[in-house]
């Protein structure tokens, strides 16, 4: 993906269960900061979501918008905007999953534009924070599971 902002983090959990993590989108208020909800509006034949609403609640940016995913086992999750909302009029962004040993390593690239004027360097930088906040949720949701835990923590 071409001008797109990436990180990475190293999960102390096996990647399948990473991606049963990212799989599970009714979980994602627990651990994904700034989602109130995430609702399946369509599955595919092995029952992983093929579109998913997300009503996006972070302060001065509110939005709903659809996205629509694309999956390869549990190596890669790929997702592109499939309905726009009225601020986020672009989002294109992969997880990528490489086994580490027992770990599992997660590269994140999300780009995101939205519908008022933001200069490039601030853009990144949301970005950025986007990806950062989302991969600390995703390791401690999946190391506490990994771990036996039943739940994500208080909110």
């Amino acid at each position: 993906m071409a001008n797109t902002t990436a990180s990475s983090v190293t999960v102390a959990a096996p990647k399948s269960d990473v991606m049963a993590v990212i799989a599970d989108f009714a979980d994602y208020p627990r651990w994904a900061t700034a989602l109130r909800s995430a609702d399946v509006l369509e599955a595919g034949p092995d029952g992983r979501a093929r579109t998913v609403r997300f009503t996006l609640d972070a302060g001065v940016l509110r939005d709903t918008y659809v996205l629509a995913y694309t999956w390869d086992g549990d190596e890669q999750v790929s997702w592109q905007l499939a309905e726009p909302g009225t601020v986020i009029a672009e989002m294109t962004g992969a997880y990528h999953l490489t086994a580490r040993g027992a770990d599992a390593e997660v590269k994140y690239e999300l780009r995101v534009d939205v519908r008022m004027p933001m200069p490039g360097l601030l853009k990144r930088k949301a970005e950025k924070m986007i990806i950062d906040t989302a991969l600390k949720g995703l390791k401690a949701r999946a190391e506490s599971l990994a771990d036996g835990g039943s739940t994500g923590g208080p909110r």
